[in-house]
This record gives C-alpha cells, sequence and structure tokens, in this order.
C-alpha cells in the first residue's frame, strides 16, 4: 500500500525535529544579545533628542517620492507579521498544541520574535520622519492583517519552506537596496537600520534554505515536486493583498511594486535571481533517486531561468508613479 504524501510529510517534518534546536542556536540570536528598535532611533531620555530628531527630519526630506513608496510598502508588510505567523502554525508538523509545543512551533515563534523587531523600528522611522501619512498608513496595514493572504502552499511544510527560502532572500535583496539609497541621501540612520534588518533577513533565508535541503536528503521525489509545483503558481509577495483605504483586495500592488522596480529595489530580474540561487544552493542538478515525475519537476526548474529572462526582457514599467496616500502631499506634487 503507498502511504499517502500527507503522512510522509509529516514523518519527514518530526524526523527533523530532533535537528530544529540546532537550527535556532545557529540562525537565529538570543534577545539578551540581538538588536532592538531604540538602539537606531533618536533617544528621548536624554537632552540631545530633539536635534537627533530634527537632523533625521531634515535628511528625510532629501529621499525621493518612489522611495517612500517602496520603504512604506516594505513597512506595512513587516507589520502584516500576525498573518505569517498564524499561517506557519498551522503547517503539517507544526505542533502547538501540547504544553509548549513541539520544537518546529517553537522555531517560529522564536523566528517571529525576530521578524517583529522589523516593522517596529521601521514604524517609529516613518512617524519621527514627518513624510508620511502615519494614519493611511496604519489603515492600510490593518486591512493587510485582516484580509489574510493565500501564497498557495496550504499546509503543506516542503512549500511552506520553499516559500520562506525564496522570500526572505527577496526581503534581503529589498532591505539591503534600501539601506544603500538611503546612504546615499545622507540618511545614516534610515541606513544602518535597513542594513541591520537585511542581515537578519539573511540569516532566516539560510535557515529556511537549509530546511529544504534536509528535505532533500530524506524525501528528494517529493520536495522536488513541491518546488516545481510553487514556481508553476509563482511566489506571491505577502503584500499581494495590499490596499489603501477606499480599495478593493490587492488594489495597491502593482503600483507599490512598480515603484520599487522603478528605483531598483526589487524588479523582476531580481525574482530569476532568486531562483537561480535557490538551483544551485540546492544542487537541483544532481539530486539522485528521483522518480520519472520528479525528473520531469527538475528539467521544468533547470529551463524555467531562462524562460523567465525572455519574459522580463519584454516587461514595461510605467513611468508615472500612482499618487499613493500613505506620501505626505508635498512629496506627491
Amino acid at each position: 500500500m503507498i502511504q499517502p504524501l500527507k503522512n510522509i510529510r509529516i514523518e519527514v517534518m518530526q524526523t527533523l525535529e530532533s535537528k530544529v534546536e540546532s537550527f535556532m542556536d545557529k540562525f537565529l540570536i538570543p534577545v539578551e544579545k540581538i538588536w532592538q528598535p531604540t538602539d537606531f532611533l533618536p533617544d528621548s531620555t536624554v537632552d540631545g533628542f530633539y536635534d537627533k530628531l530634527k537632523e533625521l527630519r531634515e535628511l528625510a526630506k532629501e529621499l525621493p517620492y518612489d522611495f517612500w513608496v517602496t520603504l512604506v510598502g516594505d513597512t506595512i508588510t513587516e507589520e502584516a507579521l500576525p498573518t505569517y505567523e498564524s499561517w506557519l502554525m498551522d503547517v503539517e508538523g507544526v505542533n502547538q498544541m501540547e504544553g509548549k509545543g513541539n520544537a518546529w512551533s517553537k522555531w517560529v515563534r522564536q523566528w517571529t520574535s525576530e521578524e517583529n523587531r522589523h516593522g517596529d523600528v521601521l514604524n517609529k522611522y516613518l512617524y519621527l520622519s514627518g513624510r508620511v501619512n502615519m494614519r493611511e498608513v496604519e489603515v492600510t496595514t490593518q486591512h493587510l492583517i485582516a484580509d489574510g493572504f493565500d501564497i498557495g502552499t496550504d499546509r503543506d511544510p516542503y512549500k511552506n519552506f520553499v516559500y520562506t527560502s525564496f522570500q526572505e532572500l527577496a526581503t534581503y535583496i529589498s532591505h539591503n537596496r534600501v539601506a544603500k539609497m538611503a546612504r546615499e541621501y545622507g540618511s545614516t540612520t534610515l541606513s544602518r537600520m535597513c542594513r541591520i534588518i537585511s542581515g537578519d533577513e539573511m540569516r532566516h533565508h539560510k535557515a529556511y534554505s537549509t530546511f529544504v535541503d534536509e528535505i532533500f536528503k530524506i524525501d528528494p521525489s517529493n520536495m522536488m515536486i513541491a518546488f516545481k509545483e510553487m514556481m508553476v503558481h509563482k511566489i506571491v509577495m505577502p503584500a499581494h493583498f495590499l490596499r489603501e483605504s477606499g480599495q478593493t483586495i490587492g488594489a495597491a500592488f502593482e503600483d507599490f511594486s512598480n515603484s520599487a522596480q522603478r528605483i531598483g529595489v526589487y524588479t523582476a530580474q531580481d525574482y530569476i535571481d532568486i531562483l537561480q540561487n535557490l538551483i544551485d544552493t540546492w544542487d537541483i542538478g544532481n539530486i539522485t533517486d528521483l522518480t520519472e515525475e520528479a525528473e520531469k519537476a527538475r528539467d521544468y526548474l533547470m529551463k524555467l531561468p531562462a524562460r523567465m529572462e525572455r519574459v522580463a526582457q519584454r516587461m514595461k514599467i510605467p513611468a508615472e508613479s500612482h499618487k499613493f496616500k500613505w506620501v505626505t502631499p508635498a512629496l506627491v506634487s
């Protein structure tokens, strides 16, 4: 009798559970040692607070419109963390119900605690900058959490780990580029916080990428098929349901994405490069003992970057910017 795929996945997750504690030691940082948002913001308890705040606000005036749209969109994406945690807690093999749960649920909670700092520090920066309509940002954030999301993974841990491997690398790229642009405009405070956030995202990417690599060692065929199915579905961004006040679900995402592409923070080419990075990292071309279906999946994956390159070359990004309610009128005009 052929064992159901769901049972196989759960068995693999249980097999890997003994390694999760070591993964946490390697890829996560203890609370007492990791940075906190106030490390990168003006200290409101000292006499020089207003001077630091004035400097931050003056430097913020130099940053262009599409930069602000991208930064706000990135912040809202980070602030929607409750959605991501609740999704991962429901993945097959993650058990939070018995005592404090199993090792996988402990991973999710500790990963969440690190990610929580990102939205916190960016939100405070936006508030202090004076360049953003914070109420509109807050409305969008609440909508994004309330609307939920569907990333095409169902409860499958294989697909979820492909998604998080991809997405954490995408957020590394985005935050790292924002950090470089902020530095070029002289906003050193913003540059430092985005650079440290990008470092967290890279650590998290390496963790989830390691999870997939471990699954390939145990269940290569089903892991290969899951990878292929995720790329057929396409990796949607966590904020793909983004909307402003008065809009329908997802109405703001394309305009946000266009802003990010116009200034080169995250582009269609980055999507292709991340896919190629995962193919290389997991050594997809040399994995053995695959079923016929998995071999076909591997063949699809190996050819996909070149196919996507041809499509990307034909893409056109609108030159004009959508006027977001998030950004103050002085920057929109």
